[in-house]
């Protein structure tokens, strides 16, 4: 077949309006399940503190004289800890233009573009506080603040590598950062060796972290050695989300900003992000000096390891 002659078509035709789709698509992950699992809690000071206590260890040797006079038992005195509010923004700026001309998608061009920066502020935060092994920084006028992350704090119960100079933080007290070590397989033994010290310490963890290959590793331990088939409702089941495990069930949670070798294994109300007063995911007008509006988004905050015996971590895991 041969098109007509003069058959006017859209190859040569002039002043066809546009199609262009009032939607737009993003498929950029937002979901941050450290931030949305614990707790939120408001500080004063940029040096944000609060205290543990322990007690005495048991003693089997506790047997008294009938009429003894008893003397006060040696203090066990609380441990202040601490950590620095840090504070992390994101920027958007729009200009005059771009804000009066008609928009396919979103109404304002400038509330659309903070709120973008703020899905990006959640991801750097969770990023900060579970994906970075960073100790806390006092800061100066030219050098920024740091809070500790989670990383930083984890000491008492942990399984790490044992070649290539692995090593926890010297304390627990967010001053030091982990080594890493040779990467070796992360295995249910190792797991199982976190959560009996957890347990030992007193602990009683219910969530377990983990980058997406060792989330299919966990899915591969016992009770999921072989994919279940379930003929009728056509689904076949090779995933683990909870684990019942000796000291309780936990559920298991991938974590696309932690770190991939990393698991973590936490109580997660024995930790929470302190934001400082009227600094929590707040939006700055800034003053206009141009033909243009912008907009800070702005979060001051300090993570809060209530008590990091109550957690651990099965860390130098291999990736790939």
């Amino acid at each position: 077949m041969a098109l007509p002659t003069n058959t006017v078509t859209t190859y040569q035709a002039i002043g066809n309006r546009e199609d262009l789709s009032d939607m737009i698509y993003r498929i950029d992950p937002t979901d941050t399940p450290f931030m949305s699992g614990v707790d939120k809690e408001k500080a004063s000071a940029v040096n944000h503190e609060w205290q543990t206590q322990a007690l005495a260890p048991a003693s089997s040797a506790n047997a008294q004289l009938e009429g003894d006079d008893p003397t006060a038992n040696a203090l066990v005195p609380t441990v202040r800890l601490g950590n620095l509010c840090q504070i992390s923004y994101k920027m958007a700026q729009v200009s005059g233009t771009q804000q009066a001309v008609d928009h396919a998608g979103r109404d304002n061009e400038l509330a659309y573009q903070e709120m973008l920066r703020g899905l990006e502020l959640k991801r750097d935060i969770e990023t900060i506080l579970v994906g970075s092994s960073q100790a806390k920084a006092a800061g100066s006028t030219s050098t920024p603040r740091k809070t500790a992350s989670v990383l930083s704090w984890i000491v008492s119960n942990t399984s790490k590598g044992t070649a290539g100079g692995a090593a926890d933080p010297a304390a627990a007290d967010g001053t030091g950062t982990r080594t890493d070590g040779t990467q070796l397989a992360f295995t249910e033994v190792r797991l199982k060796t976190v959560l009996s010290s957890i347990w030992t310490n007193g602990g009683k963890p219910g969530t377990i972290l983990t980058g997406a290959f060792n989330k299919q590793v966990f899915s591969t331990f016992t009770g999921r050695s072989t994919a279940i088939e379930e003929a009728k409702s056509k689904k076949i089941v090779a995933s683990v989300d909870a684990y019942e495990s000796d000291f309780g069930k936990l559920k298991v949670v991938a974590n696309r900003f932690q770190r991939p070798r990393d698991v973590l294994v936490l109580e997660m109300d024995k930790w929470a992000v302190a934001y400082l007063n009227g600094r929590n995911m707040i939006s700055i007008p800034l003053a206009k000096t141009g033909d243009s509006d912008r907009r800070q988004v702005l979060a001051e905050y300090a993570l809060v390891a209530r008590n990091e015996k109550a957690s651990g971590g099965v860390f130098d895991n291999t990736t790939s």
